[in-house]
């Protein structure tokens, strides 16, 4: 994937961009262009392009598929979590055991963060991403705004087209086309590195106990006491959205699955499963509703 010349003049900021993979679904990621579509739909030049991969039960094989991935320049780099994790989680303050039954949701952010070299960090699940727009801009408004204002430690898109729900749950101002509000989520995280290379992730707060019990004391939990412990903001674009829905557990889906994604109609399936088109027809409908009234 070759830089595009006029995006990185538009792009003066140094950005990281990673994504993860695990036995369920490296196959998606190395054997389509699910990976190359994440990252070209970004719509933004990357200085690094990094996979992180986690808990498969054949790495040498993930690791010929993932090479091929970086000798046709989609990515620059992989790395699997079993190298990292030991040296890493010192810089960080924690121990395997800190985490309860988490250590799993949590053990590849942490590999990426200590691996991260510029000054700014994208992440995004492997079953999070954007569709294509060239229009898009939240990546750099987001850098612009971070690179200004300490009150602000991270940035996303919204989730799932629910840009009504993103409003409510901002604190009723804007930043640029941001909500600000609290809150984080491990789908999709554009952050300074530095701050989340510090020893951030041993607070507790009591509206954090909201994330699942099954992820323990997982990543994006401690990341969430913290912001609340420390009154710190996240930036939720009022109108570019990523869409996010997980892969299908069931082996079953798996080679329909990777027809889907080799076809792209895995995506406007993903559409429909979110309601998107409902969504749609129900906010051009109120518009309509309101111009008449």
């Amino acid at each position: 994937m070759k830089n595009n010349e006029s995006l990185l003049k538009q792009n003066p900021f140094e950005i990281t961009f990673e994504t993860k993979c695990y036995e369920r679904d490296w196959e998606y990621l190395l054997k389509t262009k699910h990976l190359d579509r994440m990252i070209c739909n970004c719509n933004t030049t990357f200085s690094f392009r990094q996979l992180i991969i986690n808990n498969v039960k054949q790495p040498e094989l993930v690791k010929r598929y993932a090479q091929q991935k970086v000798d046709k320049g989609i990515i620059d780099a992989f790395y699997f979590v079993d190298d990292y994790i030991d040296e890493a989680l010192p810089l960080f303050g924690l121990q395997r055991d800190s985490f309860g039954i988490g250590y799993y949701y949590s053990c590849s952010e942490l590999v990426g963060l200590y691996l991260s070299k510029t000054k700014y960090h994208l992440h995004f699940s492997s079953d999070a991403f954007m569709l294509k727009n060239h229009r898009s801009k939240w990546i750099i408004e987001a850098c612009t705004i971070l690179e200004k204002d300490s009150r602000f430690v991270t940035a996303n898109p919204t989730w799932n087209h629910h840009f009504d729900d993103a409003k409510k749950e901002s604190i009723g101002e804007k930043a640029g086309n941001f909500y600000m509000g609290y809150g984080f989520s491990d789908q999709c995280y554009l952050v300074r590195t530095a701050d989340f290379k510090a020893k951030i992730y041993n607070y507790s707060h009591p509206i954090s106990e909201r994330y699942p019990k099954y992820g323990g004391e997982l990543f994006e939990k401690r990341i969430d006491s913290f912001m609340r412990s420390k009154g710190l903001l996240r930036l939720t674009s009022t109108h570019e959205a990523y869409i996010h829905k997980n892969f299908s557990k069931k082996n079953f889906f798996k080679p329909i699955t990777l027809i889907l994604l080799k076809l792209k109609w895995h995506y406007l399936i993903k559409y429909c499963s979110i309601g998107y088109y409902n969504n749609i027809c129900k906010q051009l409908l109120n518009k309509n509703l309101e111009i008449t009234l």
